[in-house]
């Protein structure tokens, strides 16, 4: 049986710099970090890191109609934002959107956040479901962001919605890969969408995985780099449109790249703990099925979290599955782990580095660490001649994925 190849032909964003691609890849480009000090967390008892990477406050009322907006949390705002934006910027038409041959895979790693911590807190203190409305269930469910953005669309195709934390839209892109590729759909709306809340932040704390340095928010995370000290959580949304080459052709669509690989595998060692040889085996599977050999690899976009053993096994697993000698950085210090939000978040930015033939540093890497230091550590904006690149993410439970992206040239 044929394969499709798939390509991406929309991108669509909420980050913490706004909303929009645009606002997204300007603030990237600029090196500014935007994280801030959460200081109504500093009356949480026990909490010790009051960081994060929001999304900058925007009327929601402006922007979804209320018949759509009372079943969504914020996760599920931002996902139908992106989504809006990107099936805009691929210049999807009605009909193709909503005849069937266009699904959704849409992840998060829980429902929302805010809207979990409202209905618990009035059934746990009150000991009561009286005046928890109906809609609050639709913004609490797992799939609410892929659901939601559905419904907002009008997508009939297959919905999805992986919930693995820090893979899920990396897990979405694969599958939204995978059935493209198979003709099971013409096109995918593939993404993740999280929000920033103290639960959240918590979670981190409690497994003393979270930066805390308050006192110089914008000098964290700081991924690969001797001092750093760990995660500081972001939120927003990434979607993409992927798309078949032939349908992308059909239609005269604008291509920003292609998925050539899939890499999928789970490490059963320890359900917290990193895994080197896991992670370069999703990396090596990815490049297997993409017919490539290490030799060719531009650039990797490394997960790297800020974490002591987190950033180091990945580190060892990118020199051991590609090379020492590739270029490697981090997007975690520019805007913070977005979660469920990273794979694709940090790919539009990959995107946007195949157009300027550029890499973007890891911010806040200053000294790296020496056992970090067995690949290229990028420390500055460098030009660089791209065309293959692999994208990496990992989850705790031991989910590990990493994808092959490839610059489309004018004459394929």
């Amino acid at each position: 049986m044929s394969m499709n190849r798939v390509v991406i032909t929309g991108r669509g964003s909420v980050s913490p710099y706004g909303l929009g691609v645009d606002e997204f890849v300007n603030g990237v480009w600029q090196g500014r970090s935007a994280v801030q000090v959460m200081a109504e967390w500093g009356g949480i008892s026990g909490m010790k890191s009051l960081l994060a990477a929001p999304v900058p406050a925007f009327d929601a009322k402006k922007k979804i109609p209320r018949s759509l907006r009372r079943a969504m949390g914020p996760l599920a705002i931002y996902a139908t934002l992106a989504a809006q934006e990107a099936a805009a910027d691929a210049g999807l038409a009605d009909d193709f959107l909503t005849g069937g041959e266009v699904g959704a895979v849409i992840g998060s790693t829980t429902g929302s956040p805010e809207a979990l911590a409202a209905l618990y807190g009035h059934y746990l203190f009150e000991n009561s479901i009286e005046g928890i409305k109906a809609g609050e269930f639709f913004k609490i469910m797992g799939h609410s962001a892929s659901a939601n953005v559905c419904l907002a669309l009008g997508i009939t195709g297959e919905q999805w919605a992986p919930t693995s934390a820090c893979t899920s839209a990396a897990q979405a892109l694969g599958l939204g890969y995978l059935l493209v590729k198979s003709g099971r759909q013409q096109a995918m709306l593939c993404g993740g969408a999280d929000e920033t809340h103290a639960s959240v932040t918590g979670v981190f704390d409690v497994v003393r995985a979270a930066s805390c340095r308050n006192e110089t928010p914008t000098a964290t995370p700081s991924p690969f780099d001797i001092k750093r000290d760990g995660v500081v959580c972001g939120a927003g949304s990434g979607i993409l449109v992927l798309e078949s080459l032939e349908s992308a052709r059909r239609r005269g669509a604008r291509i920003y790249g292609e998925i050539c690989g899939f890499g999928h595998v789970n490490d059963s060692e320890h359900i917290a703990n990193p895994h080197s040889a896991s992670m370069a085996r999703a990396m090596i599977q990815a490049l297997d099925e993409a017919g490539v050999s290490a030799d060719e690899i531009d650039y990797v976009n490394a997960h790297a979290t800020g974490t002591e053993q987190g950033d180091r096994a990945e580190a060892q697993a990118i020199a051991q599955a590609v090379n020492g000698s590739v270029p490697v950085s981090s997007f975690k210090g520019h805007f913070g782990h977005t979660l469920g939000a990273a794979g694709v978040l940090e790919t539009i930015i990959l995107l946007e580095m195949l157009a300027r033939q550029e890499i973007v540093p890891t911010l806040n890497l200053t000294d790296p660490e020496p056992e970090c230091a067995c690949v290229d550590l990028v420390q500055q904006l460098r030009p660089q001649s791209l065309t293959t690149l692999v994208k990496n993410n990992f989850a705790l439970g031991g989910v590990n994925a990493a994808l092959v992206l490839r610059r489309m040239e004018d004459d394929v």
